[in-house]
């Protein structure tokens, strides 16, 4: 039977439409209607800066398709955790799983109101298999793993999603450590999927932009200590690489320029 919660850790805060926030900015890049004018405007700026990274965002959502039909289709993932999942757009993690598999369980986690007015609309609609929102913050990833225990069953293999999140995770220590407590949690069999924009001259430009805007500070990291997120974990082939070059497809784009956008795919054994 399908089922569709929305689950928040308070009352539904206010949006403040007078400070850029990231998944607002993220939609507008990918051609969205769900930003305002703040985003728009700091969206703008850093593109000026950073002309790429419209192409950052395309490239990781594509990412995401991969690495969840890979998951459902070929190792046989029936359960999604998906931490900054961000405002829904077209190739969501469950409509790319339930392609696959319509029973797939997915629980989406994200901080942001914005985010949480479209999953109640989203998770009214019609939508196959079972599908979860939960308000939780990556950095206090307990309450996390209690809520998702409510649609998912620890004791087999979880997908967990970390999909541009971590950048606006700025305390390595904090990182790695609720990275890990995640981890822990998962079965063996279980995959860890992160990706994350990577330091460069450009980047560094665009993150200096985006943290005196206001919003949510961001620490762009380079490709090694990506690997490091992945410690504990077998790194699947070819590692942590530019998205693009991530087991593409014929319908992968950007394969032919570098993407400072990194990601991989770990499985615990």
């Amino acid at each position: 039977m399908t089922q569709r919660t929305a689950r928040t850790s308070g009352s539904l805060r206010r949006i403040d439409t007078s400070v850029p926030h990231s998944s607002r900015v993220w939609d507008y890049w990918l051609g969205g209607t769900d930003n305002y004018r703040a985003d728009r405007e700091v969206g703008d700026e850093i593109v000026r800066l950073t002309p790429d990274l419209p192409v950052n965002a395309r490239a990781e959502r594509q990412f995401l398709g991969r690495v969840v039909r890979h998951l459902a289709a070929t190792a046989g993932v029936d359960q999604f955790l998906d931490v900054g999942t961000g405002i829904p757009t077209a190739g969501n993690t469950h409509q790319v799983a339930h392609q696959v598999n319509p029973a797939a369980k997915v629980v989406y986690v994200d901080n942001d109101p914005t985010v949480l007015v479209h999953a109640r609309a989203l998770l009214n609609g019609s939508l196959k298999g079972r599908v979860d929102y939960i308000d939780a913050d990556v950095r206090d990833p307990e309450p996390i793993l209690q809520a998702a225990t409510e649609t998912l069953d620890f004791s087999r293999p979880v997908a967990l999603m970390l999909l541009c999140v971590l950048d606006f995770v700025p305390d390595d220590t904090l990182v790695h450590d609720a990275v890990g407590v995640l981890v822990d949690a998962l079965a063996p069999g279980s995959y860890v999927a992160i990706a994350s924009s990577v330091t460069s001259p450009a980047m560094d430009k665009a993150a200096d932009a985006w943290n005196a805007s206001g919003a949510a500070p961001i620490l762009l990291r380079t490709p090694r200590q990506l690997v490091s997120m992945f410690t504990g974990l077998d790194l699947l082939q070819p590692g942590v690489v530019s998205l693009p070059q991530w087991w593409p497809d014929a319908a992968t784009e950007y394969t032919d320029r570098e993407v400072y956008q990194y990601g991989g795919l770990g499985r615990k054994a």
